[in-house]
């Protein structure tokens, strides 16, 4: 019987998934797939062939992919190589409070995933989530800054970080979120096409950005901003199997 896992089913979504299948055909060549809509219906997906061991498992761990979207050993590629369907879409989470949840699908041999007939023989749903439980989220709107402030459970102090994104517009807060869970106070920063701020971004106001650094160090569980690579550091001892570098985390690592 084929049987496909994925642990954890449910985990914040830059943390690594280990996906199984047991119960194959013998060096079986099989087809596994991982799909996800994001907020407005729209349609990501990818695709790996693998080969079942002699024994009828595979483990995405230790067997390489041998076509599809990626080829050799890639724990998570079924996460970082979606691509979207519809041309140029970029995938971003605006409800940080729901998760992403992908599909993954078995299917016993080379499928492509354009088929309309072919099952799957095995489906798991994996949830992938941008925020964890006692993050607070506390909205901003002192002065001109306008934003999201996002801090760790406990009393801190915690390594503060201004986060913002460039010509998308509005208020953007998953990687704020997620960095949060993750032990840092961050504030999601607007600066334009944002509530009372310029709808459009004609010019750059850089006391805009100090004022926003300002407020943030002025927080009582924000402390003052690191290098790169102290932050880099923070962050792998917060997860002692954080590499050096990252894939983009929709691997759902930060893009």
């Amino acid at each position: 019987m084929f049987q496909l896992t994925a642990t954890p089913a449910s985990a914040l979504s830059d943390e690594p998934v280990h996906i199984r299948a047991t119960g194959l055909p013998p060096l079986q060549l099989v087809t596994l797939a991982a799909s996800l809509k994001d907020e407005k219906g729209h349609l990501y997906r990818s695709k790996a062939f693998y080969r079942a061991d002699e024994a009828g498992e595979l483990d995405l761990k230790q067997a390489p992919a041998v076509g599809g979207d990626y080829v050799g050993v890639h724990p998570m590629g079924l996460f970082w190589s979606m691509k979207p369907d519809r041309p140029f879409g970029r995938l971003l989470k605006r409800d940080v409070n729901s998760p992403f949840l992908v599909t993954l699908d078995l299917y016993d041999s080379v499928c492509s995933q354009d088929s309309a007939t072919a099952q799957p023989r095995a489906s798991q749903v994996v949830q992938r989530w941008f925020s964890s439980p006692g993050t607070q989220r506390v909205p901003i709107r002192e002065g001109r800054v306008r934003g999201a402030l996002f801090l760790p459970p406990g009393e801190g102090p915690f390594p503060g970080i201004l986060d913002l994104f460039g010509g998308i517009g509005g208020l953007i807060e998953f990687r704020a979120s997620l960095l949060a869970a993750h032990g840092f106070a961050v504030l999601a920063l607007a600066f334009f096409a944002y509530e009372d701020l310029p709808k459009l971004m004609q010019e750059v106001d850089l006391e805009y950005f100090e004022e926003a650094a300002n407020l943030l160090l002025a927080h009582p569980k924000a402390i003052a901003p690191r290098t790169r690579e102290q932050v880099s550091a923070q962050a792998r001892a917060d997860r002692p199997g954080l590499p050096r570098t990252s894939p983009s985390p929709w691997g759902l690592g930060l893009p």
